[in-house]
């Protein structure tokens, strides 16, 4: 049987070299480890980095494999400050969308990779969903640019609820499809 949960490697310099951090649990505050981030190793399950602590600012969703320089996982900077350990379910994907806040509009439900929502979906803009099973990524832009923001299990009532600033979708991808 393979490890359960996950487990990354932090390196303060590109292709995994400098001072090194490995994490296998949820971190709040990482700039004890190391003070700057511009290469990652993920060994085993995925996880949602973020440029600031306590699971704040900008996210970045990585799964198994190598990232030898921050732009890899569509980085904008080399600032990590905590990690998170996503939380993916059963292998199920389910999701349900909607055109309004509080599950109102037009609807539609999902359960694989959209690469431009705007030619199954009326509008780019998605105010409210219910992730049924799974955990998927809303992208910014279409083919999977831009802004990334998780979204797990439960019920967003507004695109606030996943710490969008406006409620634009290019594109949704679930997580364990990278």
């Amino acid at each position: 049987m393979g490890k359960v949960g996950g487990q990354i490697i932090f390196y303060e310099d590109r292709n995994f070299q400098g001072r090194a951090y490995e994490c296998s649990s949820d971190c709040p505050e990482l700039s004890s480890h190391f003070s700057r981030c511009n290469s990652v190793r993920v060994e085993s399950g995925a996880w949602v980095l973020y440029e600031r602590p306590n699971y704040m600012g900008h996210q970045y969703i990585l799964t198994r494999g190598e990232y030898p320089e921050y732009q890899r996982w569509m980085g904008f900077n080399e600032t990590i400050r905590s990690c998170r350990l996503i939380r993916t379910g059963s292998g199920m994907h389910r999701l349900r969308i909607y055109d309004q806040p509080e599950f109102k509009g037009q609807m539609m439900e999902l359960s694989d990779d959209v690469p431009m929502l705007s030619e199954h979906f009326r509008q780019r803009e998605v105010h409210s969903c219910n992730v049924l099973d799974g955990a998927w990524v809303f992208y910014e832009h279409p083919n999977y640019r831009g802004r990334q923001y998780l979204l797990e299990k439960g019920e967003y009532r507004r695109f606030t609820d996943w710490n969008a600033m406006h409620p634009t979708v290019g594109s949704i991808r679930r997580v364990e499809n990278f």
